[in-house]
């Protein structure tokens, strides 16, 4: 029987990741390997097309096709349609009929298979065996909700690109799934291929590195809910002065590429105040395309995965700037996007502390382990407490020797008391959180609650 591969990309840096794992010989051979492309924007008639962006005809090359989700299942939106479950059958065969798979054995390899169109996919082929490959610093965290034993029990491995070496993953281990990394020599290859093909230099390389750019990294978060537009405006004009003030310049702002092209106004305006010289990329570049164009003599972001590939795989000064204030008003608590917040505001040094940012150095595994490890167990067991129920004692005990004033940014009080937590309740009344008459009382009040929402 022959067999087929179908990968999933959404973004170009998540098709270089499966590119670099391909290269590395990480999927067994098959007949045929397929990636099937999938526009997530909201406007996804408008919004320019995974394969339609510099550098994917050099990643398609390691595919024998590619096909597009959205064609597929349109007028739906990739990122809410799933199939209703007595139309998996008809689904199938029609995939079957529609990509030419006849009885082939199928293999899938996907992202976030929390949601949709990787979670769709594997519904739609239910005996297929699945991988999971990251793309960012999410894995880091819990699976964001309670999977399907049917989906989590077919997935033999997540692959994840050493961002942090030293942390490993917590995304899937409910069901046993282990961690592979992805080699970063076949990673750093493929960005060589795309800095190969990219277009011609938006900014001129510095030929002195003390006149190199600082690079200032912007994601959107507005489009997320995290922050308001104008929030995000301000975020950008906050990094325009961190960045002046450490001696810089010469400033380059890469903006999401979704963002519209307002959200870069505040910064030129604060950059033209000062007098530095602020560039906006139009180009829908990867910023690690940029590290090796321009070799910036900075990177500034919030909590942007870009920092950590700067830092790591280029050995580029970093600074983060609005973590804190978005590690407080980030809802709900289990919002996933707490964990590469939590990393980088506890990993990267802080751009208004010129100090730190002058005298960071990036830490070896043992360090990261050291300040990581634990925190991230705790995080996620407060955010995930019934999928990572495993790791309660370790969370009791992190936060039991380790909450204090700098690390409290981390726990919601509330979160930690729901949760019976150290750290949820003053000292003095702990005892009451393991009462068991306490909490049946508790558990009672809030079934009574939820009875009432729904009348």
């Amino acid at each position: 029987m022959s067999l087929t591969q179908i990968f999933i990309g959404s973004t170009l840096y998540g098709t270089a990741t499966l590119a670099a794992a391909v290269d590395a010989g990480s999927f067994p051979a098959a007949d045929r390997r397929i990636l099937l492309t999938s526009n997530h924007a909201l406007a996804a008639e408008i919004s320019p097309r995974l394969a339609d962006m510099p550098g994917f005809a050099t990643l398609s090359t390691r595919f024998d096709e590619v096909l597009d989700w959205n064609a597929v299942i349109e007028p739906q939106h990739p990122s809410s349609w799933s199939p209703r479950a007595d139309d998996v059958p008809l689904w199938e065969r029609y995939l079957r009929t529609l990509w030419g798979l006849g009885d082939d054995r199928v293999e899938l390899i996907v992202e976030s298979l929390q949601v949709p169109p990787a979670q769709s996919l594997c519904q739609l082929f239910p005996g297929a065996a699945v991988d999971v490959y990251a793309d960012g610093l999410m894995s880091y965290g819990p699976t964001r909700v309670r999977l399907d034993p049917q989906i989590g029990m077919r997935v033999r491995r997540v692959l994840h690109l050493d961002l942090v070496p030293g942390l490993e993953p917590l995304l899937l281990t409910e069901f046993g799934v282990p961690a592979e990394l992805v080699p970063t020599d076949e990673f750093l290859k493929v960005l060589a291929e795309l800095a190969a093909t990219a277009p011609a230099d938006a900014v001129e390389p510095a030929t002195d590195r003390e006149e190199a750019p600082a690079l200032l990294l912007g994601q959107y978060l507005s489009a997320l809910d995290l922050i308001t537009p104008a929030q995000e405006e301000e975020l950008h004009a906050e990094m325009v002065r961190g960045a002046y003030a450490l001696g810089h310049r010469e400033l380059v702002f890469k903006p999401h590429p979704s963002a519209p092209a307002v959200y870069s106004r505040r910064a030129e305006a604060e950059a033209e105040r000062l007098g530095a010289r602020l560039t906006v990329l139009d180009t829908p570049v990867l910023a690690e395309v940029l590290y090796q164009q321009v070799r910036p003599a900075l990177v500034v972001g919030c909590f942007s995965t870009g920092l950590l590939t700067a830092a790591t795989l280029f050995g580029l000064p970093v600074a983060r700037a609005g973590t804190k204030t978005l590690l407080a008003r980030l809802t709900p608590y289990q919002n996933s996007n707490r964990v590469p917040l939590t990393v980088v505001d506890a990993l990267l040094p802080d751009l208004a502390d010129t100090e730190a940012v002058r005298g960071w150095a990036a830490p070896g595994p043992e360090e990261v382990r050291s300040r990581l490890g634990g925190l991230l167990t705790a995080v996620g067991f407060a955010m995930q407490p019934r999928i990572l129920h495993e790791h309660r004692a370790a969370a009791e005990d992190y936060l039991t020797r380790h909450l204090d004033t700098r690390t409290r940014r981390y726990f919601n009080r509330r979160r930690l008391a729901s949760q019976g937590l150290p750290g949820g309740v003053p000292a003095r009344l702990a005892f009451l959180v393991k009462n068991p008459s306490v909490r049946r009382a508790v558990r009672q009040v809030r079934r009574v609650r939820r009875l009432r929402g729904k009348r």
